[in-house]
């Protein structure tokens, strides 16, 4: 048979579909992977990290930091939140010797399925559900006291995930989740009585994950990496996180998704015209407990940019200091390079083989002028030119070119800078692309309810 090149009977071009490049890429599902497995890694000499990362040192903020113009404080919150949702690495330590990426298990699915709420589903993880004799008996989550998450007689979390019970912001988050979720339950039930049960959470999961989905990359990914970036990816297609499987690479996991720790303030307000609280306080550090006290309460309106228009928190911004509590972490034990959140980050480079920073803005072809920009500030820290630490090169990124501009030009500051914003976003939209279930692997040309398309309004959707 001749071949066939009639209209719509068209083979994709390239090896993978939505991605520019011949690069497969990516692994098996359950394990890290490498967005650059042709580069080398770099390397620098522990006491050169250490020296790098100490209290009282070239990355420490001091008493206090300068705020982006443009990213709420609770969007750092949220990539915590998002962070949980696609990766758990639950074997590796940043003092073995070399971990091999693809040989590490990823406890938690490489998607963006929203398990850290849902669990396993109500049938395999019942006690997460309520089991009234009605209609929507298994079709809700449970919710606990009052502005709490459900907890067992120990005062753990009954959630998805533990990890999003570590600190009061992230738990009220992953309880605004669950009231947005039974908040669409109600409301489809309303247009469509005939619907109950397992019929009826299937139908609500779906719509919530969708617009959670929809609100990471056109709330979440445009705030911290830039509209340009974004645009695009999703216009052009990947360059570089390619391949036939949902996978997190290490350079994503390991570095690049660690800029929020530079945007993390020492102090936050959470309740309107509330006290400023320590983030390690006893108000807003207390996790895997109880909600003891009121103020400890979290108004979203205040954290995020919602329909109320109020004067919102800014994240500090991502640049290469951190907020000095980070530096000597209160409720770490061990020596000062475990206590330092910045030690840590620069020794996990050295063990998971990453490349040295400067080799993948080469790879991506960024001018060298950019990259000698770059360089420079890292000499300011007193580190080399050569194997720089990715991570630390995307912060000096970030705060030497800046988050990019649809109509050109750069935001210093304010997101991560080219090759950071590239890999973030690459890597997210990638998951949501390789993955049949979610919006853009399903539906291209879906769109949310007005109601609920932004982020701000589906953290508020039960107090509008």
């Amino acid at each position: 048979m001749g071949s066939r090149t009639h209209h719509g009977m068209m083979t994709l071009s390239g090896m993978q579909r939505y991605c520019s490049s011949n690069y497969q890429g990516g692994g098996r599902e359950d394990r890290f992977g490498r967005m650059f497995p042709d580069l080398s890694p770099g390397y620098v000499g522990q006491a050169s990290l250490s020296a790098v990362g100490r209290p009282g040192g070239p990355m420490d903020s001091g008493s206090a930091k300068k705020k982006t113009a443009s990213v709420p404080v609770g969007m750092i919150f949220f990539g915590q939140f998002l962070d949980h949702d696609i990766t758990l690495d639950a074997t590796t330590s940043f003092r073995q010797v070399v971990n091999d990426a693809e040989e590490i298990p990823n406890v938690r699915t490489p998607t963006l399925d929203l398990d850290c709420v849902y669990g396993l589903g109500p049938e395999a993880q019942p006690y997460l559900y309520t089991d009234d004799d009605d209609d929507f008996r298994g079709a809700k989550l449970l919710e606990g006291a009052p502005d709490d998450l459900p907890r067992a007689a120990n005062g753990r979390a009954i959630i998805g995930d533990p990890r999003n019970d570590e600190n009061r912001i992230i738990s009220q988050i992953q309880l605004a989740m669950i009231r947005f979720h039974n908040h669409v339950v109600d409301t489809l039930k309303g247009e469509h009585p005939e619907l109950r049960r397992a019929e009826l959470f299937e139908e609500a999961r779906q719509i919530a994950t969708w617009h959670y989905q929809h609100a990471v990359v056109f709330d979440f990914l445009t705030a911290l990496c830039g509209d340009a970036v974004v645009e695009d990816i999703l216009g052009c297609g990947r360059r570089y996180y390619c391949g036939g499987h949902p996978y997190i690479p290490v350079e994503f996991s390991v570095a690049a998704y660690r800029f929020g720790h530079s945007m993390i303030p020492l102090k936050v307000q959470t309740q309107k015209h509330g006290a400023k609280h320590d983030l390690f306080g006893s108000v807003l550090g207390s996790g895997f407990s109880p909600l003891a006290s009121p103020d400890a309460v979290v108004d979203m309106h205040e954290i995020f940019d919602t329909p109320q228009n109020r004067s919102v928190e800014r994240a500090d911004q991502l640049d290469t200091k951190l907020a000095s509590i980070l530096l000597a972490l209160p409720f770490v034990q061990g020596s000062a390079d475990e206590k330092s959140l910045a030690t840590r980050n620069l020794m996990r480079g050295n063990v998971f083989l990453l490349p040295g920073g400067e080799k993948v803005a080469e790879k991506m072809e960024r001018p060298a002028d950019e990259i000698d920009k770059v360089r420079d500030k890292i000499e300011d820290l007193g580190l080399g030119r050569k194997g720089i630490p990715l991570w630390l090169y995307l912060l000096a990124e970030a705060e030497e070119i800046g988050r990019e501009r649809t109509n050109g030009g750069f935001e210093k500051g304010e997101g991560l800078g080219p090759v950071g914003a590239r890999i973030v976003a690459e890597t997210i939209i990638g998951l949501l692309e390789l993955d049949d279930h979610s919006f853009l692997g399903t539906n291209r040309n879906w769109t949310p309810r007005s109601a609920w398309d932004s982020l701000g309004k589906i953290l508020t959707a039960t107090n509008p």
